[in-house]
């Protein structure tokens, strides 16, 4: 699955990172289904630094990662507990779901 998403303004956000292709896995889309969200709320708050439920470690990783354009990574639940994850590569060629 590829998703459209309007990536927000860095001005207003204070992030500046590419998603480029959004993808989703098949359980990603699963998950979604089952809790009946869609993939834009939790696009939207990994694209604004919104890690969700990461460790101190792993959002500093992130802001680490901002800076010299390494893998971003986001944990999310849904409403019925699954767990998502939001990658954006290092390239910023894809974020996948």
């Amino acid at each position: 699955m590829t998703v459209s998403v309007s990536q927000p303004d860095a001005t207003t956000t204070g992030i500046s990172f590419e998603l480029g292709c959004v993808v989703a896995t098949p359980g990603a889309i699963d998950a979604l289904e089952a809790s009946h969200q869609q993939p834009h709320e939790f696009l939207r708050r990994h694209h604004s630094g919104d890690w969700g439920e990461l460790d101190d470690h792993d959002r500093s990783e992130n802001e680490l990662a901002l800076k010299h354009d390494l893998r971003i990574l986001s944990a999310y639940r849904t409403t019925r507990g699954a767990r998502l994850w939001v990658i954006t590569e290092a390239d910023r060629s894809s974020t996948i779901r």
